[in-house]
């Protein structure tokens, strides 16, 4: 990818301070403010052309649209939740974060959890600090044999399993992403949610917090689930309903819950934690010293590779990237850069230019015809018309072959100042446009004519200066556009 020029950079939170030297040995400026009020980074921000955050900064898409300068936003950890990524998308912001730095930490953590529920360790912990011997009270079960399900089977997930089946745990999963026999390889059996809830002794979640993944255990699903069923939450509070997590738990549909995350951090509703079947924590999942080293180094070290074009990791701006991962995407986002560019009021870059493109109505199409001397073909709709062509590249120059049904004899070199007129055959066309354009002063430098000759059909010219007034060309041709490069 091209290099994206980051010459300072704004962390807003107690990052590690790996973070801050490896930003400052590749030339980059930092400055560190922690605890600013929403106002306050608001009045900071627009001087910073990166922004580095954890969880606490809530990056708005008010304090976005005040970044005048921003570039990047990175987050250190997994999730980028408290940030507005629409309104970074259609800014041209790209928003990363470090998919792997607490990947460990995370799953050591979700694993103590499911340890502490099959033992009653913290209740057990606590009671014996007040004096008691309460050995009956506590009775626990064993790991071994019981089955494990698994909703999310990304990293953390995976990390999980292969801990838990050193207990002996039967480990099965759910992911509309990672195809099933890639996590058979790592002993986890994929199937669907209706198959895998019935099954569970303990069921944890890892899955990214969004619209489909909001309450996915529920009053419905816990009634599907066997009685007594454990449930653990280290990955983002709201995808366990915590109302319909209450009520499972007095009922003991559920027996036992450990959350680290809760829809309100910290929660004020106190239900739950009180709840003497749940164990709690403050939202610990990526706090050890290992994961936080790890973030602060990894969300550096992305920043400097995009500034250095080296390469692009750990990029979640809406789905833009997603199409670009592949060349076609990244043509359609270039094109579209291209065709944007002279709009009013458009400040394009391959970030936002998808979002766009569709707010005003542009839909485009492009292929790489790899057998075809890698022939680049565009097509585009707007108002209700289609446009296309296709381009290639030769000898370094960029070319075009094709406009709308005109395929040219000669490729057409996109460089200099260039007309473009459609008109009917005939002997005296060449000779018609050339008078039109020397009644204006000027001079045609080279002419590009369709291979056919039938119908209206477009011709180029590369001309000397651009017309003052197309409409001079107006007695002999039926279209004209022209451009310079």
């Amino acid at each position: 990818m091209a290099p994206i020029s980051i010459k300072s950079v704004l962390i807003s939170e107690s990052v590690d301070p790996r973070c801050r030297a490896i930003l400052e040995e590749n030339g980059i400026r930092v400055t560190e403010k922690q605890n600013m009020k929403k106002d306050e980074l608001i009045a900071e921000i627009k001087d910073y052309d990166g922004l580095v955050v954890r969880s606490a900064t809530k990056v708005t898409a008010d304090i976005i649209n005040a970044a005048d300068n921003l570039k990047i936003i990175g987050r250190a950890g997994t999730g980028v939740d408290n940030v507005d990524v629409d309104a970074a998308t259609k800014k041209g912001i790209i928003v990363m974060n470090t998919p792997s730095g607490n990947t460990i930490s995370a799953a050591e953590l979700t694993c103590a959890l499911l340890m502490s529920l099959s033992r009653n360790v913290p209740q057990a912990a606590m009671s014996m600090k007040q004096g008691n011997w309460d050995r009956k009270k506590f009775m626990g079960a064993e790991l071994f044999g019981k089955v494990l399900g698994i909703v999310g089977l990304g990293r953390i997930g995976k990390e999980v399993a292969s801990r838990m089946q050193s207990f002996g745990m039967r480990t099965i999963g759910y992911d509309p992403i990672t195809p099933p026999e890639v996590s058979a390889s790592w002993g986890v059996e994929q199937m669907s949610l209706e198959q895998l809830w019935p099954q569970c002794d303990y069921i944890t979640v890892h899955t990214p917090l969004m619209p489909s993944t909001v309450g996915l255990l529920n009053d419905e699903t816990f009634a599907k689930c066997k009685k007594g069923v454990k449930v653990v939450n280290c990955a983002r509070g709201g995808i366990i309903d915590e109302a319909a997590l209450v009520r499972a738990l007095e009922s003991g549909q559920c027996g036992g819950a450990g959350l680290d995350v809760f829809v309100e951090e910290p929660p004020k509703e106190r239900s739950l934690i009180n709840h003497p079947n749940v164990i709690s924590c403050p939202h610990l999942g990526a706090s050890t010293k290992e994961a936080q080293a790890r973030c602060g180094e990894d969300i550096a070290l992305q920043i400097v590779d995009m500034v250095q074009g080296k390469k692009l990791v750990g990029a979640v701006s809406s789905t833009q990237w997603d199409c670009m991962k592949s060349s076609t995407g990244y043509m359609t986002s270039s094109v579209l850069v291209g065709l944007l560019n002279h709009e009013s009021g458009f400040c394009p870059n391959l970030i936002n230019v998808l979002s766009l493109a569709k707010e005003s109505g542009i839909k485009t199409h492009c292929v790489s015809d790899g057998n075809a001397g890698d022939v680049c073909k565009v097509e585009l709709t707007a108002n209700s018309c289609s446009y296309k062509a296709s381009g290639s590249v030769q000898g370094g120059v960029p070319v075009l072959l094709q406009l709308g049904d005109s395929v040219f004899r000669q490729p057409v070199s996109l460089a200099g100042n260039l007309l473009f007129f459609k008109a009917s055959a005939s002997p005296q066309l060449l000779s018609s446009v050339a008078g039109l354009l020397a009644a204006e002063g000027v001079e045609i430098e080279s002419f590009s004519a369709p291979a056919d000759r039938a119908g209206d059909l477009w011709y180029c010219v590369g001309v000397s200066s651009l017309l003052r007034d197309l409409s001079a060309l107006k007695p002999s041709v039926k279209e004209a556009a022209q451009l310079s490069i």
